[in-house]
C-alpha cells in the first residue's frame, strides 16, 4: 500500500475524528481537515522541482501535512536534522541527494539561529499565500470518494522511495537511507498486532520526524490506524510533556532512555495512568530506569531495538512477551541471524555475534552509495553492525555495536557491558559513557565519562567483582552532561573526541 493512499482511506473513514492536536500552535485538526490541508499543499508542491524536496520542520501538524503533500505531489521528502548544525546538515543533504528546495519554518530558523540556506522556502509564507478558492477546491476534492482522490494525486509503486533519512552520524558521516512505501508499511503492519494498536489509541509525539524512530512509530503508525497524534516539538520539555500525557490521556509513549529519565524526574504520580504502552529504544535501557517507572508509576517500560535501515523496528518486548534486559523477540516477518564476526558462521544460541536482518522492512539501499550498500546488504541480509545473541526462548540480547567493542591484550571487550556494570554503582540521576582512546602498548585504554564525581577506588573495587581487570576503566572524567544528538541518543563520536582532547591537554600540561 502507498503511504499517502493509506492516509486518504483512513481520512475518509475517520473524517470527523481528531487527528492532530498540535501543542506548539494550539491547532486541532480532524482527519478531514488534514486531508484538505495536505491536498492544498500538494498543489503547491507540484509547482516545485521534481525529485527530492527537503523538509526541515519541527514535530508538528505542519511537518506531517508537508510530508503528506510532498508524497501526493509525486516528490520524495528528504528529512533534515535541525537539532545541531542545521545549516551544515541542509547543505550536506542538498549535495548528497542533488536537490535545491527545502521547506522549512521561519520560526524554527530564528529559534535555532540557523542562517538562511539557498533554496529554503518558508511554510509560513506558503500557508499565508493560500487563497479562499484554493481551500474551496481542496474541500470539494476531499469530499470525493477515496478511490477518486487517489487517482487525482500521485500514485506510484510499493517499492518507490517514500523518504530519505540520514543515519545518526554518531560514529561517522551520515548515510542517506532510502526507505520505500513497502518498507515502512511492512514495519507498521508487523508491529501493530503485537501491541494491539487501534484507532482509540492516543500517541504522544515528541520525537523528531527526521529520525526514523519518530517518523514510523509516531507518524505513519498512528495515521495508519486513525489514531490521535498529540504533537509537541520539544522532547526536552519534560514537565510539559508529562502534563499533556495526563490531561489528554495519551495511551502510547515512546522515546530514548535519556528522554525517559527526564519524564521520570519531572512527573508526578498519576501522570501516566492512561498509558497502555511505554516503549524505550535507540539506546540501552538501564535497569534503574525500568525500576524507577515501576516504583513511581506502576508502568512497565518495554525495550525495543531497531535501525534506520530497517524502518526501524527489528525486535521488541511486548505485554505478552517481556524479558527485561533483552530487546525482545523479532517482530513478525523479520528473520534474524547471529553470525560469528570473524568466520561468518551462524552462532549457536547464547553466543554473541553480528546481528543480521532480512525482511520486507529492510531498506532499498543507501542513496548514491553502491559501495556502502553492498558492504551492508549481502545476499539479502542487512548487517546491522551490532553484536548480540538469541537465547533459547527466542529473545534477542543486544550487547553493543561491533565498533563499541575494543581489543585489549587480544581480548574483545564490550564497552556497553562496562557501562551496564558501572551504572549499578552510580548515584541516583547520574549517567555514564565508556569510550576508548588509543594506547601505544595495549592498543586501547578504557575511559569512563560520568556526570557525578565518584570515589574511583571504591567504584573500581565494586566493578572488579563483575569484570576482568582488562575491562576496568583506567581513567575517570567528570562532565556536567553527556553530549547527545537530536534524537536523544548518546553521541559517542563527540564524547570520544572530547575525551581525547581533554586527556591530550592534561598530558601536554604535565611538567617535563
Amino acid at each position: 500500500m502507498i503511504l499517502h493512499h493509506q492516509f486518504i482511506d483512513i481520512a475518509k473513514k475517520f473524517k470527523n475524528k481528531l487527528a492532530i492536536h498540535d501543542f506548539a500552535t494550539g491547532r486541532k485538526l480532524t482527519y478531514s481537515k488534514c486531508l484538505i490541508a495536505s491536498l492544498i499543499l500538494s498543489r503547491y508542491c507540484k509547482t516545485l522541482d521534481k525529485g527530492f524536496i527537503g523538509i526541515m520542520i519541527p514535530t508538528s501538524a505542519g511537518c506531517i501535512l508537508t510530508k503528506l503533500a510532498v508524497l501526493m505531489s509525486g516528490r520524495i521528502p528528504v528529512m533534515i536534522n535541525y537539532s545541531t548544525g542545521a545549516d551544515y546538515n541542509a547543505k550536506f543533504a542538498q549535495k548528497k541527494c542533488d536537490f535545491k528546495t527545502i521547506i522549512t519554518s521561519k520560526a524554527l530558523l530564528e529559534k535555532i539561529e540557523c542562517p538562511y540556506v539557498d533554496g529554503m522556502i518558508y511554510i509560513e509564507d506558503i500557508m499565508a499565500g493560500i487563497t479562499a478558492s484554493q481551500k474551496i477546491k481542496a474541500a470539494a476534492t476531499a469530499a470525493l470518494p477515496a478511490a477518486v482522490i487517489k487517482r487525482l494525486v500521485h500514485g506510484g509503486k510499493d517499492d518507490d522511495t517514500a523518504v530519505i533519512l540520514f543515519t545518526s552520524g554518531s560514529e561517522k558521516d551520515p548515510k542517506a537511507v532510502q526507505l520505500t512505501h513497502r518498507n515502512i508499511m511492512a514495519n507498521v503492519n508487523s508491529v501493530s498486532p503485537i501491541f494491539g494498536f487501534r484507532s482509540e489509541d492516543i500517541f504522544i509525539c515528541t520525537l523528531p520526524y527526521f529520525h526514523v524512530f519518530g517518523m514510523t512509530v509516531t507518524l505513519w503508525l498512528p495515521l495508519s490506524h486513525g489514531s490521535t497524534l498529540l504533537t509537541y516539538a520539544n522532547p526536552l520539555d519534560f514537565k510539559k510533556i508529562c502534563s499533556i500525557i495526563k490531561e489528554h490521556k495519551a495511551t502510547f509513549m515512546v522515546g530514548t532512555p535519556s528522554f525517559f529519565w527526564g519524564y521520570l524526574r519531572k512527573s508526578e504520580p498519576g501522570d501516566f495512568d492512561s498509558l497502555r504502552i511505554a516503549m524505550a529504544g535507540a539506546d540501552k535501557c538501564p535497569d534503574a530506569l525500568r525500576d524507577g517507572f515501576m516504583q513511581k508509576h506502576g508502568v512497565t517500560v518495554y525495550e525495543g531495538y531497531g535501525a534506520t535501515e530497517c524502518s526501524p523496528v527489528i525486535s521488541a518486548n511486548t505485554p505478552e512477551f517481556n524479558r527485561p534486559g533483552s530487546v525482545g523477540k523479532p517482530i513478525p516477518g523479520l528473520q534474524i541471524r547471529i553470525e560469528n564476526y570473524e568466520t561468518g558462521e551462524k552462532c549457536p544460541l547464547g553466543e554473541d555475534g553480528r546481528i543480521l536482518v532480512k525482511g520486507e522492512s529492510v531498506m532499498k539501499g543507501y542513496f548514491n552509495d553502491f559501495e556502502q550498500t553492498s558492504l551492508h546488504i549481502r545476499r539479502g541480509w542487512y548487517d546491522t553492525g551490532d553484536m548480540g545473541n538469541i537465547d533459547k526462548d527466542g529473545y534477542l540480547w543486544h550487547v553493543g555495536r561491533l565498533k563499541r567493542f575494543v581489543k585489549i591484550g587480544g581480548e574483545m571487550v564490550s564497552l556497553v557491558k562496562i557501562e551496564a556494570i558501572l551504572e549499578k554503582f552510580l548515584p541516583e540521576d547520574s549517567h555514564c559513557c565508556i569510550v576508548e582512546i588509543p594506547d601505544a602498548i595495549k592498543g586501547a585504554k578504557i575511559v569512563a565519562v560520568v556526570t557525578t564525581p565518584l570515589d574511583e577506588k571504591v567504584v573500581l573495587k565494586q566493578m572488579a567483582n563483575h569484570l576482568p581487570n582488562i575491562a576496568l576503566p583506567k581513567i575517570f572524567l567528570t562532565w556536567e552532561t553527556l553530549p547527545k544528538m537530536g534524537s536523544g541518543k548518546i553521541d559517542f563520536r563527540i564524547i570520544s573526541e572530547m575525551a581525547r582532547e581533554q586527556l591530550t591537554r592534561k598530558t601536554v600540561s604535565l611538567p617535563q
